[in-house]
């Protein structure tokens, strides 16, 4: 009885089981192999195993698209320990196991289940009371010559609106400075006797000649 197997998790032919028997054993895509495995991602002469001691090595022969255990692309000799998947590029991935743990395996699916019986169900939990509503207590009230805790928030000072003069006032001072300059202007041209030279038009009207 074989000591090792392959079994095919993915692949060209999904779990079918490969014995492990001959010292030295040969993986790849054409028929000479030991373990033909005939799939595109696969080379022609693959990869190599051979027993030494208790387990396998494994070792790649330069193929396309490599070889990996445990998603580590191998790059020498790769000592095999059951459990570990070897896959052969992307899609072809086997595991290594040894025949104690098939064995294993076997009894264990044989065994007799016990049966376990579910447990009961907790008492619930009594039902706490809700908690009595304490009364807010009111603020003290405030009586007429109680001296405040804290200092009274003052509103804040407001700047004082600068007056403006009324528009009346305005328009009579700007008459007054109007009939002003007109006194004045007059008087000059009286003074230096100007009437005619300046404003010959209102001579008649005043009852004089130029």
């Amino acid at each position: 009885m074989a000591q090792f197997r392959f079994v095919m998790r993915s692949g060209p032919a999904a779990g079918r089981v490969y014995p492990l028997e001959a010292p030295d054993i040969s993986i790849g895509r054409d028929n000479t192999n030991m373990i033909v495995i005939n799939d595109a991602e696969v080379s022609r002469r693959h990869a190599r195993m051979e027993l030494r001691g208790a387990t396998y090595v494994i070792q790649d022969l330069g193929s396309t698209n490599g070889t990996f255990i445990n998603g580590s692309r191998v790059s020498g000799i790769q000592v095999l320990n059951s459990g570990d998947t070897v896959s052969f590029g992307e899609g072809i991935v086997l595991v290594y196991e040894a025949a104690a743990d098939v064995n294993a395996t076997i009894l264990s699916e044989k065994a007799p289940q016990t049966l376990i019986q579910p447990a009961a169900p907790a008492p619930a939990p009594a039902p706490v009371p809700a908690p009595i509503p304490v009364p807010a207590t009111p603020p003290p009230p405030v009586f007429s010559g109680q001296v405040p805790a804290g200092p009274i928030p003052m509103p804040p000072a407001t700047a004082p609106k600068k007056k403006k003069f009324p528009v009346w006032v305005i328009i009579v001072l700007a008459l007054v400075l109007i009939l002003c300059a007109c006194l004045g202007f007059f008087v000059i041209i009286d003074q230096l006797n100007l009437w005619c030279k300046v404003v010959p038009f209102l001579v008649p009207l005043l009852g004089g000649t130029c």
